[in-house]
């Protein structure tokens, strides 16, 4: 059975305002994958047969995580019986109230600090701009008690964002997208230079680099507005994976054509032109709400192992993990069947958030 963890309440401290902080690359040794197990509501899905898909789905990536490394489930006190029988014994259960469960944004991000430890910045959260189908009345809190669970301090942070919102390489390069940080659902009063300036203390970002947009079925009711962790990512410092969509009867066509000739002629915090690796979308174009926005990009580095998006085509599939297991040379490459998350609104990715150790 998995251990189940009392309520903790954190202390907080409020972090030296003159610092800066310094996220690592997400290839670096980490202590544990954070997670939140879905509770009823509308993402998880309407009727029997829906949620338990759902469950099944956030139960399987976790199991998966924890054969390799630790991993800790933040678990709503109307789900614990359930937790307890999908999850392996292994994983840590802490039960605390949630509105939802992609922790990648609700959670914090953590970050060192100049001499290497460990604090978790709070990021503001609002529901991904508000939207009608969650709250954030609990939410708002947990980067605040994650952090006081592992024991480190806060860096709070007066910026509405989401840890899927942004990537980072670890040397000064953070990639971000336009309609997240700078529309006007969640930092209406914000532009990119303060925007810039608030990466900049909070994860050491030298530059800043603006997509136009994300993927078109993220501006859906369920969708972000436009995270940058379907598009893009950095596996290494001048490296850039980016989702490539080959049909042009899918609007992502045109949208992964336009961000590719932008970042041709970007360079890193470094000065260097980008590496750019195409990673292919399966064939799969729609679902029964319209276009689909299956993306490889979605995937998960933990010690030893790349946890990846799989979606039931074997060609595409083989193709997309052979191209992150080049990426990442040295490590495990698992898929994880990912059509019953997307279908919610998301990848593995979006439901995990990775603590660093301390250096």
């Amino acid at each position: 059975m998995p251990r189940i963890f009392p309520l903790i309440l954190p202390k907080i401290s409020a972090g030296d305002e003159t610092m800066t902080w310094h996220m690592p690359t997400e290839t670096a040794p980490q202590d544990r994958i954070w997670m939140a197990f879905p509770r009823e509501g509308a993402t998880l899905g309407e009727g029997s047969a829906a949620r338990e898909a759902g469950y099944a789905a956030w139960g399987t990536v976790a199991n998966t995580i924890a054969a390799r490394q630790p991993v800790t489930m933040i678990v709503d006190p109307t789900e614990g019986a359930r937790a307890r029988r999908m999850l392996d014994s292994g994983i840590e259960i802490m039960e605390r109230t949630i509105d939802d469960f992609w922790l990648r944004d609700s959670g914090p991000t953590f970050v060192h600090d100049a001499q290497g430890g460990l604090a978790a910045v709070d990021w503001i959260f609002n529901g991904w701009g508000g939207a009608d189908w969650t709250s954030s009345a609990h939410d708002r809190d947990l980067a605040r008690f994650i952090a006081g669970v592992a024991g480190v301090p806060v860096v709070p942070s007066l910026l509405v964002n989401e840890g899927g919102g942004f990537h980072v390489d670890g040397a000064g390069t953070v990639l971000a997208t336009e309609t997240v940080q700078l529309g006007a659902e969640r930092n209406p009063h914000a532009d990119a230079g303060r925007v810039a300036e608030e990466f900049a203390r909070t994860l050491g970002a030298r530059k800043t680099i603006w997509l136009p947009r994300g993927l078109t079925r993220d501006y859906d009711p369920f969708g972000t507005r436009g995270h940058v962790d379907i598009v893009a990512c950095l596996p290494a410092p001048g490296v850039i994976l980016l989702h490539e969509q080959r049909d042009p009867s899918h609007p992502d066509h045109a949208v992964m054509q336009a961000i590719r000739a932008q970042l041709e002629g970007e360079t890193d915090a470094d000065g260097r032109r980008f590496e750019i690796i195409d990673v292919p979308a399966p064939a799969t174009l729609t679902d029964a709400h319209g276009f689909v926005d299956y993306s490889y990009i979605n995937h998960l580095v933990i010690n030893g192992a790349v946890i990846a998006c799989t979606f039931g085509e074997a060609e595409a599939d083989a193709r997309a993990l052979e191209i992150l297991g080049a990426a990442y040379p040295g490590r495990e490459v698992v898929g994880v069947d990912a059509r019953e998350l997307f279908a919610r609104g998301g990848g593995i990715h979006c439901i995990t958030q990775q603590q660093p150790k301390a250096r």
